[in-house]
């Protein structure tokens, strides 16, 4: 009887996460995080989709076919997951901080897609940041880049974290 009861129980934890990209959870936890600072503010814009495929293709090195797989499987993940540290604690301890830093530029690459700074989407990678043990400092001159990298104008409300 045990048994039966263990298998069902294994059998539920299998089914509830989505086929996982070439079984490569990092990959997963880091797309889930992209899509959702993207999805956080309510509306999701196709630049932040196409920039989010772009990021995921480069730092992955995958084909067209492969970014979409990984887009909609963390799309999935994301949807499903009751909270960020399902994905922040794979990562943390799997990457050194030099790696995790540049997740967090990833997310700020998320956040400039459209061109618009929403404070939900700054929240959210503040609070990434911690999760990912990512220094405020860090954090802050990293949204400051990404803005500058992004952008033509100088936007005074960067530097009020």
């Amino acid at each position: 009887m045990f048994d039966i009861i263990k298998k069902f129980v294994a059998d539920l934890s299998e089914a509830e996460e989505p086929e996982i990209f070439i079984n490569d959870k990092l990959q997963l936890a880091e797309a889930a995080l992209m899509y959702h600072v993207i999805a956080v503010d309510g509306v999701i814009r196709d630049e932040e989709k196409t920039r989010m495929a772009e990021l995921l293709s480069q730092q992955f090195d995958l084909s067209e076919e492969e970014t979409k797989k990984l887009a909609d499987d963390a799309k999935i993940a994301e949807h499903e997951a009751i909270d960020l540290y399902k994905f922040t604690s794979v990562l943390k301890r799997a990457l050194n901080e030099e790696e995790r830093i540049k997740i967090i530029e990833h997310l700020w690459e998320m956040v400039f897609a459209d061109g618009v700074l929403h404070e939900l989407e700054d929240n959210v990678v503040w609070r990434i940041s911690e999760l990912l043990a990512v220094e405020s400092r860090n954090r802050v001159l990293l949204k400051q880049r990404v803005w500058k990298r992004n952008s033509q104008e100088e936007d005074p409300s960067l530097s009020d974290d």
